[in-house]
C-alpha cells in the first residue's frame, strides 16, 4: 500500500452525550469517517454542530459528567481510543495525536513561560533531557516563525500577541511529530495576513511530516484552500463527506447548498447575501425524521417522519438525504416549508 494512503484513523458511529437538568443533548450523534496518512479532512458547519465535540471525543476530552461517550469506536491504527485506559491515551495525547485548540490564552497556562510548556510535553513523551528538551522547544518556536526565539520561549503567554500565542500552541502541538493533528478552527480571530501564514505552516509542516490532519472550520474558504475531503455537519450529525472538488462542483444535500449560496459572489450584483431559513433544532430534543426537514425546500412527508441514512452515490459522494433513494416522489411539500 501506498505510504500516503495508510490508513490511520477511523471513526465509527461516533456518539457524545451530554446529560443535564434540561435532559439528554445528542452533541455527536452517530458519526463515521475515515482519515489517511498525509491527508487532509475539513469537518465543516455552523456553531453547535458538533465540529469540536468531535475532536475532543477524538481525544478522550470530554468533560465526565455530564459527558460520556455514548457509543461507537474510534480506531487509531487498528487500535481503539474509545476502550484505552486514561494512562494510555494519554501516551498518545499530544504526542502521536496533537490538537491546536480554538483559544490559546485558554489552553496555556497563564504563568509558565511557552518554551516551558513546550519542553515539557518533549521530556514526558520523547523522554528528552531538560537542555535538550528546551534546545528542541527553541527551534520548534524557530519554525513556526516566531522572531527572536530564544527570547520569546522565556517569555509567558501574555506578553505574547494573538497569533504568536496561535504559533505556539502550533509549535507545541507539532514538537513530538504527531501522526494525526487536529486543527480547531486555528485561525479564529486572527487577521488575513496572520490566518495565512499559519495556514501555510500547517500545510508545509504536513508535506515534511507527513502527518493526517483534521481541520475543523465554519470557513469554506480555509476548506476550499487546505482541504482534500470534506465531511459537513448538521445537528450532530454528517450530513455530506465528498472530496473537495466535488464538494464546491456539486454540492448535494441541501444544507450544503445552503452554505455554498450564502457566501457572498465576487462577480455577481448582490442586493443581500442568502441566508437559510429557519433554526436549527434544539440538541435536547432533535426531530424523528431529517434533522433539516423544517429548514428544506425540498422535504416530503418521509422527510418528517424518518431520518435518512448516509447513502453512499456512484461518485463516491455520501449524503444523508431522502431525495437520492428510492423512496423520493420528486413531489415538493410546498405548504408549510419555511
Amino acid at each position: 500500500m501506498n505510504k500516503k494512503n495508510k490508513l490511520i484513523l477511523e471513526v465509527k458511529g461516533l456518539k457524545t452525550h451530554f446529560t443535564t437538568k434540561r435532559g439528554v443533548s445528542k452533541a455527536v450523534d452517530g458519526i463515521d469517517f475515515t482519515l489517511h496518512k498525509g491527508e487532509t479532512l475539513g469537518i465543516v458547519g455552523e456553531s453547535g454542530c458538533g465540529k469540536s465535540m468531535t475532536s475532543l471525543s477524538i481525544l478522550r476530552l470530554i468533560p465526565s459528567p455530564p459527558g460520556k461517550i455514548a457509543g461507537g469506536s474510534v480506531l487509531f491504527k487498528g487500535k481503539d481510543l474509545v476502550t484505552m485506559t486514561e494512562d494510555e491515551m494519554r501516551k498518545i495525547r499530544g504526542n502521536e495525536i496533537s490538537m491546536i485548540f480554538q483559544e490559546p490564552m485558554t489552553s496555556l497556562n497563564p504563568v509558565i513561560p511557552v518554551g516551558e510548556q513546550i519542553a515539557e510535553a518533549l521530556r514526558l513523551h520523547q523522554k528528552m533531557g531538560k537542555k535538550a528538551a528546551w534546545e528542541k522547544s527553541v527551534e520548534m518556536l524557530k519554525l513556526v516563525g516566531i522572531p527572536s526565539p530564544e527570547k520569546r520561549a522565556k517569555q509567558e503567554p501574555f506578553q505574547l500577541s494573538g497569533g504568536m500565542r496561535q504559533r505556539v500552541m502550533i509549535a507545541m502541538a507539532l514538537a513530538c511529530t504527531p501522526e494525526v493533528l487536529i486543527a480547531d478552527e486555528p485561525t479564529t480571530a486572527l487577521d488575513v495576513t496572520i490566518q495565512a501564514q499559519i495556514l501555510e505552516l500547517i500545510k508545509e509542516l504536513q508535506t515534511k511530516i507527513g502527518m493526517g490532519v483534521i481541520m475543523i472550520t465554519h470557513d469554506l474558504g480555509v476548506v476550499a484552500e487546505t482541504c482534500d475531503k470534506v465531511a459537513v455537519m448538521y445537528a450532530g450529525n454528517i450530513v455530506e463527506h465528498a472530496s473537495t472538488e466535488q464538494l464546491f462542483a456539486n454540492p448535494k444535500h441541501p444544507y450544503t447548498q445552503g452554505l455554498l449560496n450564502s457566501l457572498p459572489k465576487i462577480h455577481e450584483d448582490q442586493d443581500e447575501l442568502i441566508t437559510i431559513d429557519g433554526s436549527v433544532p434544539s440538541p435536547y430534543n432533535m426531530p424523528a425524521g431529517c434533522r433539516f426537514a423544517s429548514r428544506c425546500p425540498y422535504r416530503e412527508d418521509i422527510c418528517i417522519t424518518h431520518q435518512p441514512n448516509l447513502i453512499n452515490q456512484s461518485d463516491g459522494v455520501k449524503v444523508r438525504c431522502w431525495k437520492y433513494t428510492d423512496e423520493w416522489t420528486g413531489n415538493r411539500d410546498k405548504e408549510g416549508v419555511i
